[in-house]
């Protein structure tokens, strides 16, 4: 039996309203600031895709027009109907980033592993190192990997690429956190069930680190699809070409080729990424959430 209160409201809604906190000032000023950083942050992809829907007259117009006058939806069919094989470089893109992606899910998935929870001379000094190596270029590197590919003959082979990506450094950190954190009891009640580490690894630690995978994988997927630099030093025949470097030969020599339809080929090569990060968000939320929690 619901007991009734005083202004028609039950027991339980009164509580709710008695415990309901006052909106602190701070807190709308945040939410201001937080909304004017997200404007800012979408303002260059509105931009984009306001330019890909619009005619290349209208490109160059001052001042810039945020909403086209007429709208060109021809423009997202233009760069698979150009002498550029757009759909062959999203399809290398496509295959390097796969494989990468899941490479390094793999390596620093177990490299982290075994940085927190197995004890081995050197560990820490070869964890300082690891950490270290995160503050050189790839820039600075690029002249060995590139003698080193050489050598082995993957000049304008996706090898090349996909070889010096496989592990991540980054991914080696991230997981290795993740993993320490996991609580210790449950290490323990595997190792007096007799599991041994890859038993531990591949049956308790794995399954319950899908936060910091899909996390991993989402980063991954968003650095190499975009990567541009490394496909530029190795590959240089057009059937090996990845997306990047069919967005840079749509514009043309000296930016002559048609804006709109570049803005076209960026706005459908962002749809992967904004895909695959919808898909794992749940997870990236999850993972960020138990990182600061401690077992």
């Amino acid at each position: 039996m619901t007991v009734q209160m005083p202004f028609g409201k039950t027991k339980r809604q009164n509580k709710r309203f008695i415990n309901r906190k006052p909106i602190k000032m701070s807190d709308i000023v945040s939410y201001v600031i937080l909304t004017f950083a997200a404007i800012l942050v979408m303002m260059p992809l509105l931009w984009m895709f306001s330019t890909s829907l619009r005619p290349t007259s209208q490109s160059f117009t001052l001042p810039p027009q945020w909403l086209p006058t007429e709208f060109r939806i021809e423009n997202y069919a233009a760069p698979f109907e150009s002498n550029v094989p757009f759909e062959k470089f999203f399809l290398n893109s496509l295959k390097i980033t796969l494989a990468v992606t899941f490479g390094q899910l793999v390596t620093c998935s177990t490299a982290g592993y075994a940085f927190a929870r197995l004890k081995f001379p050197g560990r820490n000094i070869l964890f300082i190192v690891l950490l270290a190596s995160l503050m050189v270029p790839s820039q600075v590197t690029i002249i060995p990997i590139f003698l080193t590919m050489r050598s082995l003959g993957l000049i304008d082979n996706h090898l090349a690429v996909i070889l010096p990506g496989l592990v991540s450094a980054f991914g080696v950190f991230l997981m290795r956190q993740f993993f320490k954190q996991m609580p210790q009891e449950l290490f323990d009640a595997a190792k007096v069930d007799g599991a041994g580490y890859i038993r531990t690894y591949l049956q308790i630690a794995l399954p319950l680190a899908g936060p910091a995978l899909a996390t991993l994988g989402i980063i991954t997927f968003n650095a190499i699809w975009n990567s541009y630099f490394l496909p530029l030093i190795f590959l240089n025949s057009w059937d090996k070409m990845t997306l990047p470097q069919g967005i840079a030969l749509l514009t043309g020599y000296m930016g002559s080729g048609n804006p709109s339809v570049v803005m076209a080929a960026v706005t459908m090569a962002i749809l992967p990424v904004l895909f695959v990060f919808l898909m794992a968000q749940r997870w990236i939320i999850e993972a960020i959430t138990r990182s600061g929690l401690k077992g």
